[in-house]
């Protein structure tokens, strides 16, 4: 797997976007890639990527990102896994490191709350219910909140939130 800056992979998008041999990706979820993304960059969720195999293997080369780099590699490491020749770049640091180097993003209007911030108000919902909860219907309902806390520390240790996952899934947030 190589790996390129967001500055090498600028250049190259402006240079190669007509390219039918080089495609770029986006591994965000619908939702977040309707909040923002890099023009000219297809969506293709990490969830549904097997199903590009044979669009994937048709090209020289794919540049892969996505917010912030985790998931890009994990989307080259299951392709590599299934083994198509092409070669996959990550690209480093992902639309975070983008928007930080002051590039132009796109967005798909929506009046869809961002993923993150209903991740952070579900979160909380349910923490507040089992602090409620736990007074009023029974002391074992602050179990809730553990499990949401440890949810919350496993996401920002391994970059993945199962609740963005699912919350990705809710007919709200689906790509129309």
């Amino acid at each position: 797997m190589r790996h390129i800056s967001i500055q090498v992979f600028k250049e190259i998008l402006e240079a190669q976007k007509d390219n039918p041999s080089v495609d770029f990706i986006n591994v965000c979820m619908p939702a977040e890639y309707k909040e923002s993304h890099i023009k000219g960059v297809r969506n293709v969720p990490l969830d549904n990527i097997i199903e590009y195999e044979n669009d994937f293997s048709q090209k020289k080369t794919v540049y892969v990102h996505c917010r912030s780099g985790n998931r890009s590699q994990k989307a080259i490491k299951k392709l590599e896994s299934l083994g198509i020749k092409t070669a996959f770049v990550n690209v480093e640091g992902g639309l975070n490191a983008w928007e930080g180097a002051g590039h132009e993003t796109s967005q798909i209007s929506s009046v869809t709350m961002p993923i993150m911030r209903q991740v952070l108000l579900v979160a909380g919902l349910l923490i507040l219910i089992a602090f409620i909860g736990h007074f009023f219907i029974h002391p074992a309902i602050l179990y809730i909140a553990l499990f949401v806390g440890l949810g919350l520390t496993f996401s920002g240790a391994s970059g993945w939130c199962a609740m963005a996952s699912m919350l990705s899934k809710m007919p709200w947030n689906k790509n129309t």
